[in-house]
């Protein structure tokens, strides 16, 4: 239901579909015209989003778009009972960003297709006047239904993203972002990444913050980390990596060309990365970001790919039980191993994962922690594998995130005794 003319979130204000009984004309009819209101409507001018500095629980940015990273499931044709009270944080989301959100766009056609399957619940009352005025919102909430079936088409969404940089010489900087939200395919469920997401945002902040806590750091007596992405979706973490690392050689006096391989899989996804990638970085100059292929399930290492990469990053990227297993199939052959020889200890993975609260992705951060393992202080074998070094738990910040992300965990995975 619209307040005060304000556009809501329909998994903030959707009744339930058990409860519709109890509700009155009057709700329903609020309910439906929220969703008009979002749905049925021409979307505005693109949006400026900008993070404040060093503020992490304190976000300006209405980030309500970010749908699951990678391939979201078909199943789940269910509306789920529980109503996402906590979605509701004083914040007036941009109807743009509102309205790309896969996740709520998915929740109000499964509420619209419950609402008009069970009119006969609902429907029928003791006023015949009342009865007639509930027919009149089955036929409401079709019309609504068939917009956003398809009759009306999404349009691209570009966001602006402000990252404060503070690392020394460098401070007082910005990294600035400019991304392409595409619409996603109706006919491929797949397609999510052509969106960006809560996660990528919130680690790309600290990214920029601290370069040097993540690896991100270019030296004068040093090659610059050579950086990979996978599921990069929208190439934001790469795109901010390359500007990084940039700044940092500005910095130095020392024109630095870094190495970032932003990877991915759906053929669409890649276009749309290699648009954003051609937007952030001039064409009279070599692209810091090379854009390539990669299938987890059964990877092809050759090109950028046949060589180890000192820092991976990835957001976003676990929903199904077996992807856990084939993103560590790939950082194991990917990922710079410790030398003997000058001690070093090895590249570091970053992952952040979100913490969802609904729905069928409910829980799948824990097949994290069962395929990296803990490090343990106490291993002295010959081998090396890879475990989890620290896990640091983010909360849910205001206006930055989908309804089902209770919080994040970020995993720094690295090299240990076997």
């Amino acid at each position: 239901m619209a307040h005060n003319g304000l556009l809501v979130a329909p998994t903030a204000c959707l009744p339930k579909l058990s409860m519709l009984a109890d509700c009155s004309v009057e709700q329903l009819t609020q309910a439906l015209d929220n969703l008009r209101a979002l749905y049925c409507r021409a979307p505005t001018p693109p949006l400026s989003l900008t993070l404040p500095a060093k503020h992490l629980h304190k976000h300006l940015i209405h980030d309500m778009s970010a749908p699951d990273s990678g391939y979201a499931s078909a199943e789940d044709d269910e509306v789920d009972e529980d109503v996402l009270e906590e979605t509701s944080n004083g914040d007036t989301p941009d109807p743009d960003i509102l309205r790309s959100d896969a996740f709520e766009r998915d929740f109000a056609i499964r509420w619209l297709t419950g609402f008009t399957a069970r009119f006969e619940t609902w429907v029928h009352v003791d006023s015949e006047e009342e009865s007639d005025a509930r027919v009149l919102l089955v036929d409401s909430a079709a019309a609504i239904l068939a917009a956003l079936a398809g009759e009306q088409e999404e349009e691209a969404l570009t966001r602006r993203f402000t990252f404060p940089y503070g690392a020394g010489e460098g401070e007082g900087k910005d990294v600035g972002v400019e991304l392409n939200d595409a619409p996603l395919l109706s006919t491929d469920h797949t397609s999510v990444g052509l969106q960006s997401w809560a996660s990528s945002i919130l680690l790309s902040e600290r990214l920029s913050a601290d370069p040097r806590s993540f690896a991100l750091d270019a030296r004068l007596d040093a090659m610059p980390p050579r950086v990979l992405e996978l599921g990069a979706g929208t190439g934001l973490l790469s795109i901010v990596s390359a500007k990084i690392l940039q700044l940092q050689g500005d910095a130095l006096a020392f024109p630095l060309r870094p190495t970032v391989v932003a990877t991915d899989y759906h053929p669409s996804v890649l276009d749309n990365l290699r648009v954003n990638v051609g937007i952030n970085f001039s064409s009279d100059s070599a692209t810091p970001v090379a854009v390539r292929s990669l299938d987890w399930e059964h990877p092809v290492y050759e090109g950028e790919l046949s060589r180890t990469f000192d820092v991976i990053f990835a957001a976003d990227v676990v929903y199904h039980p077996e992807h856990a297993r084939w993103i560590r199939t790939c950082v194991e052959r990917l990922l710079v191993r410790p030398s003997a020889g000058d001690g070093a200890e090895g590249g570091v993975f970053w992952l952040i994962v979100p913490l969802r609260i609904a729905g069928h992705h409910q829980g799948m951060s824990d097949t994290i922690e069962e395929v990296f393992p803990k490090a343990s202080a106490n291993a002295e074998g010959q081998g090396w594998t890879l475990a989890v070094l620290a896990v640091e738990e983010m909360q849910r910040c205001n206006g930055v995130g989908r309804a089902d992300e209770g919080g994040y965990k970020l995993f720094r995975i690295g090299w240990v005794r076997a």
